[in-house]
């Protein structure tokens, strides 16, 4: 090797997390988090914060932005209180939605787990009256993460005052602020800084939004542009379309979870609340929770702590990032009623998610991204897969050429999923005589059902879980809601409906598959299979004959 090369290599070389100069109690919280190595972005950011450069980050989803702002604004706080042991508010970050707050709250606490006596954060996003935390914010924490409502609100309420202290402003997922009616917030916001202060803004477009904003916060910012693809590489995520009519996605949705085509955890994306009801599924006994601006925050952060608990392994969520008008700034009039505040396919950290399934195409390049986004992150390998109807053809040849656009060799970066309609054509009768059952009526009394439900569970017992937490853990949010009829044969798949194509791969949908499935779904035995379990020995066995419609195998 000669010594070109060799400098070279040096330069490449990677920095280190214990090579950026942070303090050991935060590089404790980093090795126990797992973290071996910071990702691009981090590596980039941390070491230019620390510096006391303002910041113009653009990076895509899943590429641990908002640790790259939480890493440097913890080690400046520690540096401060080694020679200042007065308690004031000396950073706010500012996102987009409570669930994103809730996010980056977390993430704050998992770093700060070596130093919480050191470093208090508290985030303020959640709906209760202003007085009720004015006790919280009077203990003056170190951080303060909200949304910009919320922190105007209790600016002007006397509750906070951060004339004097502040030091650190960080705007986490910067591109979405605008879009969803902050600008006045954030205007507001700005009229009570100090006129020095470090300030951050985090986004994975540069839109005008980040432009307005960069001009309106920013002073001699350093601009970060990752040269990256939009998505991870064709390795990492595997991009799937499949074809269909509009009726057909229905039965498409019952064949890939009943017969276990799609496996692991599934993220569900639609373009309406009416959709997101799981009435549908539920005729099939498969389980599934729901997301949407509907449902009290509480329950849609519970939600999603507990899907990435393992708790649950499929979310029909709303994307609703589609509510503002281009341009406005301002929601649509029939969505006033909704919570504004509101965001799944965006930035928030859905762990380990396998697949993510478009039942509805998004309407833009970016809505795609952000929400085949939710899967293949960090190192974690991924799945998207799309239904595409004969009018949602033009959204996806738009997303298809500006994927392609960015792609190593230009190829689509779209994969046609094999699948032959004509082989499901029982399940497709099947699918209709369930869509038969969800009226107009079925779709209202299960969203009101759902909402009273949850707004029972998010007011009325947050005393009681707050007193007794693992109480909390047994209430779960993908119970049927039983406003249509229940057919017991529908949740069954018999042998004669497996495709043929999968029996030949030795797919097992009517023998041990089947088993499982109704196994799982299995609502009590019958008189014939109790008199049959009584002769058995091992209980496992008697079990998964119960799913087998009471019938003994043949020997062969």
């Amino acid at each position: 090797m000669d010594g070109d090369d060799f400098d070279d290599e040096v330069e490449e070389k990677q920095i280190e997390f214990h090579e950026m100069g942070l303090d050991d109690r935060i590089l404790k919280s980093i090795s126990e988090l797992g973290w071996s190595k910071p990702t691009p972005i981090q590596e980039k950011a941390i070491p230019l914060a620390l510096e006391g450069k303002d910041i113009l980050a653009r990076a895509r989803t899943g590429s641990g932005k908002t640790a790259a702002f939480c890493i440097p604004v913890i080690q400046k706080i520690l540096a401060a209180k080694t020679t200042s042991k007065e308690q004031c508010v000396k950073a706010i970050v500012l996102t987009p939605s409570k669930e994103l707050c809730d996010q980056a709250f977390k993430n704050i606490m998992s770093l700060t787990s070596s130093c919480s006596r050191e470093v208090k954060c508290l985030d303020i996003s959640p709906q209760m009256p202003l007085p009720s935390q004015k006790p919280m914010l009077a203990e003056k924490p170190d951080i303060v993460v909200a949304t910009p409502t919320r922190i105007l609100a209790h600016i002007r309420a006397g509750n906070l005052c951060i004339k004097d202290s502040l030091e650190l402003l960080i705007m986490d997922e910067a591109d979405l602020l605008f879009s969803f009616g902050y600008e006045s917030d954030i205007k507001g916001i700005l009229g009570h800084l100090p006129k020095i202060y470090q300030a951050f803004l985090m986004s994975a477009t540069l839109n005008d939004s980040v432009k307005a904003l960069k001009k309106m916060v920013l002073h001699n910012a350093v601009i970060l542009k990752l040269e990256e693809a939009q998505l991870p590489e064709a390795a990492q995520l595997t991009q799937y379309h499949i074809k269909c009519e509009e009726e057909d996605k229905f039965a498409l949705v019952y064949v890939l979870l009943k017969l276990k085509l799609v496996q692991g955890k599934t993220i569900m994306f639609v373009n309406s609340v009416n959709k997101c009801y799981n009435y549908f599924l539920e005729q099939f006994g498969i389980s599934a929770c729901v997301l949407n601006s509907e449902l009290p925050v509480n329950s849609r952060c519970h939600v999603v702590n507990q899907f990435n608990d393992n708790l649950y392994d499929y979310i029909i969520a709303s994307d609703e990032t589609m509510l503002a008008e281009p341009g406005s700034g301002k929601l649509k009039k029939e969505h006033k009623k909704k919570d504004r505040e509101y965001g799944v396919s965006r930035g928030i950290d859905f762990q380990n998610v396998s697949n993510v399934v478009n039942f509805d195409f998004p309407e833009t390049v970016t809505a795609y991204i952000h929400r085949v986004g939710r899967t293949a992150r960090g190192d974690n390998q991924g799945t998207a897969l799309s239904f595409v109807s004969v009018k949602e053809m033009p959204l996806l040849e738009a997303v298809e050429s500006s994927l392609s656009e960015t792609s190593a060799n230009g190829e689509s970066v779209f994969k046609p999923y094999n699948f032959k309609m004509e082989e499901v054509e029982g399940f497709r009768y099947r699918a209709k005589d369930a869509m038969r059952a969800v009226t107009k009526t079925a779709i209202k009394e299960a969203r009101l059902k759902e909402i009273k439900q949850e707004i029972l569970t998010s007011q009325k017992l947050k005393c009681h879980f707050q007193d007794n937490p693992r109480d909390l853990q047994i209430l779960r949010h993908d119970k049927f809601l039983h406003t249509v009829k229940s057919q017991t044969h529908m949740k069954n798949v018999p042998e004669y409906l497996v495709p043929p194509t999968l029996k030949k791969l030795g797919h097992r949908g009517g023998q041990e598959s089947r088993k499982r499935s109704r196994a799982s779904d299995y609502t009590g035995p019958s008189r014939g299979q109790i008199k049959y379990r009584k002769k058995q020995d091992d209980p496992l066995k008697s079990f998964a004959f119960a799913g087998l419609s009471g019938k003994k195998k043949k020997k062969k």
